[in-house]
This record gives structure tokens, C-alpha cells and sequence, in this order.
């Protein structure tokens, strides 16, 4: 088990940015795949972004890919998203997820979660 703990949420003007963390404990982390998800009041939860144990290999989503950008500290068992040119539409509860397989963008895939940060962007 690893626990997880995101922070750096809260209101960001539209265009501006905004970075979160995600610290996680327990288990190796630089073993685990990390990968970070959204969910909106009233949405599907949705894929935005994940990174391999050594950042070989990294997945965004489309609503997100060339403004988001992830990345991750093993020295520090930290993943970052760093958040430009939000838009009103990235306002959402964002979590941060961890699995030991391959890289997925499938939340199902991933067995370890955090509690979550909220983003709201403004226009």
C-alpha cells in the first residue's frame, strides 16, 4: 500500500497556472507508475495524465496535452502537474493514483488513491 496526498489546489484565473503535488508514503515509490485523474461535479472521472517509475514513458489526455504537463521527484516521492493556460472546463477535484503495472490510462488499473484537490479555474 502506499498513501498518497495531494496539496496546491485552489481558484487559478484562466490562463494562468498552477502546479499540485502529490506525496506519497509507504510502499517504494520509485517502483510506481503514478498517473492523475479529474472529476467534475456531475462527470465521469477522466483521465489527465501518468508517468512511468523513471519517466520513460508519459500519457496525457487530449483535453490537456501541450498545456499540462507531468513530472515526478523519486528522491522526494513526489509527482507534480503543472497546470498552464487552465481553462474554466479544468475546474474539477483532482487525484493523484498509483499502480505498480504498466502505464494505463484506465483509473481501474491503478489500486492506490488519494483524497484529492480541488481546482477551480475562473475566466
Amino acid at each position: 500500500q502506499v498513501q498518497l496526498v495531494e496539496s496546491g489546489g485552489g481558484l487559478v484565473q484562466a490562463g494562468g497556472s498552477l502546479r499540485l503535488s502529490c506525496a506519497a508514503s509507504g510502499r517504494t515509490f520509485s517502483r510506481d507508475t503514478m498517473g492523475w485523474f479529474r472529476q467534475a461535479p456531475g462527470k465521469e472521472r477522466e483521465f489527465v495524465a501518468a508517468i512511468t517509475w523513471n519517466g520513460g514513458a508519459i500519457y496525457y489526455g487530449n483535453s490537456v496535452k501541450d498545456r499540462f504537463t507531468i513530472s515526478r521527484d523519486n528522491a522526494k516521492n513526489t509527482v507534480y502537474l503543472q497546470m498552464n493556460s487552465p481553462k474554466p472546463e479544468d475546474t474539477a477535484v483532482y487525484y493523484c493514483a498509483a499502480q505498480r503495472g504498466i502505464i494505463s490510462r484506465r483509473g481501474d488499473e491503478y489500486d492506490n488513491w488519494g483524497q484529492g484537490t480541488q481546482v477551480t479555474v475562473s475566466s
